[in-house]
């Protein structure tokens, strides 16, 4: 398992993006999945926990359960947050298109800022407000255009995801020596658990299981694990453009197998968005205070 440290970083990345792109097809292909969404969750994040513990078992072997326990309260915290953006992708992703998701996750390089000025005092560039204000513009138009339809509830809750995944950063950065693969797993427990408790019945047929692995390990499982082992070694800014291939290719993959075509205001907004990222992937300006 150890092998997998030797790929390029940009080729973990890549196949990350890959993975994590899969998710809204998979979820659509669940039976009523708009009235299921907490037993979505339930069986995504069994399936991800069960490859987590198989991953860190073959890859930290007896020092597994010291790995994770050293990592203490920090991701335990930050664990928290990640599984509600579980939670939010769930239900985001049964109320809106997989566009307006993946469009609002890829704002995450604009939290980030943002929690970085306010958490960590790092200052932010001018190129880094005018990012930040194009993509909060792009999200304004994909969520303003919503209001009266049913997908507004969806996008809305599409802004946990980015959110509560900036904010774990921000604890890992706090914490430089913690490893974030603990924190992902204590994620998938918090998941579980929530998925355990509001579940209305766990009555899941043969189709539900196999996209319930589909979703927890290919999808999830191996996105994260390639994106945190391939962020080590890839500069920031290669790191940013990479992890677009998420964001360009879900939308396509329902598009192609469910013909799902969002608004043309997602699109308007999406690129807005993504060209916010460029920018931001970009920013080599000095800092400014505000």
């Amino acid at each position: 398992m150890n092998s997998i440290y030797k790929i390029p970083g940009y080729i973990l990345l890549l196949f990350g993006g890959f993975c994590l792109s899969w998710g809204g097809l998979i979820v659509r292909n669940f039976e009523n999945a708009i009235e299921r969404q907490w037993e979505i969750l339930f069986l995504r994040s069994f399936f991800f926990l069960l490859a987590l513990i198989i991953f860190l078992s073959l890859t930290y072997k007896k020092n597994t359960i010291k790995i994770i326990t050293d990592s203490g309260l920090p991701a335990v915290i930050g664990g928290f947050f990640l599984s509600l953006s579980f939670v939010a992708y769930t239900f985001a992703i049964t109320t809106t298109t997989v566009a307006n998701v993946v469009f609002i996750i890829s704002t995450q390089t604009m939290f980030l800022a943002i929690f970085g000025y306010i958490f960590l005092k790092e200052r932010i560039s001018l190129v880094g407000f005018i990012s930040i204000f194009l993509a909060m513009g792009g999200i304004i138009l994909m969520v303003g255009d919503s209001i009266v339809s049913e997908s507004f509830f969806g996008n809305v809750v599409a802004l946990a995801i980015p959110i509560n995944f900036s904010i774990l950063v921000v604890i890992i950065r706090k914490n430089p020596n913690l490893d974030m693969v603990p924190a992902i797993f204590y994620s998938g427990i918090f998941a579980v658990i929530y998925g355990l408790i509001l579940s209305d019945s766990f009555n899941f047929t043969s189709n539900d299981i196999a996209m319930g692995f589909l979703l927890g390990v290919p999808q999830l499982a191996f996105g994260f694990i390639c994106i945190t082992i391939g962020s080590k070694t890839t500069k920031a800014v290669t790191v940013g453009i990479l992890m677009l291939s998420e964001t360009l290719l879900a939308p396509y993959w329902v598009w192609l197998f469910l013909n799902e075509i969002p608004p043309l205001s997602v699109f308007i907004g999406g690129f807005i968005i993504i060209l916010a990222v460029l920018i931001k992937s970009f920013d080599r300006g000095k800092s400014i205070n505000t």
